[in-house]
């Protein structure tokens, strides 16, 4: 199956999941040896494929761990100059769902690979130390030190984006 990725010449558009997996006070984090930052672990939906669905492909296929999700935590709206696609105008939206941890976790291995190749490797970052290391979304900085019962909605625009997996 295909991504859901609309491309032109102009623009394009990508929906895509994250995964917030937190254990002892750390969350899962994704670094690709060519790029100095970190990302969550996630992907993008495919066509025929629930959000929720999606998430869980994503975790299994990067961790090797099938976990369950506990609920919808963030929507993000991210608008940005895509330099890794030639500059192109980019929409992408995302939905983060938080994970229920469970034995496993601790037994977790990088499975995949990111868009240029580059090998990935899976990081436990802190959670209140998260500003001192460039991780995105940036946001998770400050929400992930006390995640509320509801649902947060983000929209950035313009901020300097990764190239994620």
């Amino acid at each position: 199956m295909s991504d859901i990725l609309f491309k032109s010449d102009n623009m394009s558009f990508s929906y895509r999941v994250g995964a917030v997996i937190i254990h002892n006070n750390n969350v899962l984090m994704v670094k690709n040896e060519n790029y100095p930052y970190y990302y969550s672990v996630g992907g993008g939906v495919q066509f025929g494929e629930t959000s929720e669905d999606a998430v869980l492909r994503e975790v299994w296929e990067e961790t090797g761990v099938n976990l369950e999700i506990d609920r919808l935590i963030f929507i993000h709206e991210n608008i940005f100059i895509a330099g890794f696609m030639n500059d192109v105008p980019f929409y992408e939206l995302r939905l983060f769902y938080l994970m229920k941890t469970n034995e496993d976790i601790e037994n977790i291995v990088c499975n995949s690979s990111g868009l240029d190749g580059g090998r990935e490797t899976l990081h436990w970052l802190p959670v209140d130390k998260l500003s001192e290391y460039q991780a995105f979304p940036k946001f998770y900085i400050s929400e992930l030190q006390e995640l509320t019962s509801g649902v947060k909605h983000f929209i950035t625009k313009n901020e300097v984006t990764v190239l994620a997996h």
